[in-house]
């Protein structure tokens, strides 16, 4: 692994950090793309399964980045644990299928998966509103598919899940900074189950670049996680000093335009 390499991953950290900590934006949304395409430049990671490499050690960094963001929320006793307790148990099972279902994918076909989500993640953040209140959180087993789906999304888009759980319990009539903290909370256990579950997956498998642990590749892993959790300290102080809902927009672009690569490059 050479220096120029882990400097680029590091750049990647460094911009996810900036991104994740001023807009709340899941480091996934652009880790994935830009991961996709530092692995084709430097032909280390066979195309077979470079989505499933990309997603897998994008997801592991997430371990990383959500501990100081749960512990500044959990601070501010923001983050509502009873709804972590409650959606916790499809979380899990949703983020295990997602990463079992996308070893079993092939990698344009997930690719493709990945750019459409990315594309409707987008819009919503460009262009649309927050769902209006409407109801409340549903019972065990509604909780139970929610977070099923907030999981497997996770997991295939190597990204926390925010964007998907925040709509939805705010949607439940849960105020929207309880919402947003609640979802920083749920990051943490599904990157830890679907990054296993892309362990476990890749494991042993003849093709994975050197340093890799199944389908995490370590030296992006460790350069993008370390320098993203400082970075998104920064990033979060900058919040009151840059036109976020100007920079929001602007990154939204940014993902469709990455987003439609995805689907049709």
């Amino acid at each position: 692994m050479d220096l120029l390499a882990l400097g680029t991953y590091a750049l990647l950290g460094i911009f996810a950090g900036l991104m994740a900590g001023m807009l709340g934006i899941g480091g996934g949304l652009i880790i994935v793309p830009i991961l996709v395409w530092l692995f084709s430049v430097q032909g280390h990671v066979p195309p077979e399964i470079m989505m499933q490499v990309a997603v897998g050690t994008s997801l592991a960094t997430i371990i990383l980045t959500s501990i100081g963001s749960i512990w500044a929320h959990h601070q501010k006793g923001a983050v509502d644990w009873l709804i972590v307790r409650r959606i916790l148990l499809g979380l899990l099972i949703g983020s295990v299928a997602g990463s079992v279902l996308a070893n079993y994918m092939p990698s344009d076909v997930l690719k493709k998966v990945f750019g459409v989500l990315q594309i409707t993640i987008a819009l919503q953040m460009a262009f649309g509103r927050q769902p209006a209140p409407h109801s409340q959180l549903p019972g065990s087993v509604g909780m139970t598919t929610a977070g099923s789906v907030v999981g497997a999304i996770s997991s295939l888009m190597g990204m926390g899940g925010g964007a998907v759980s925040t709509p939805f319990f705010a949607w439940c009539n849960v105020p929207m900074r309880r919402a947003i903290a609640t979802s920083a909370a749920i990051g943490f256990p599904a990157a830890i189950a679907g990054s296993a579950a892309y362990v476990f997956t890749g494991y042993g498998l003849p093709n994975l670049p050197p340093m890799s642990l199944g389908y995490v590749y370590l030296p992006a892993w460790l350069s993008i996680g370390v320098m993203s959790i400082v970075f998104a300290m920064l990033g979060a102080k900058l919040t009151h000093i840059l036109p976020v809902d100007i920079l929001k927009k602007v990154f939204a672009v940014l993902l469709i335009v990455l987003g439609i690569k995805m689907l049709f490059f």
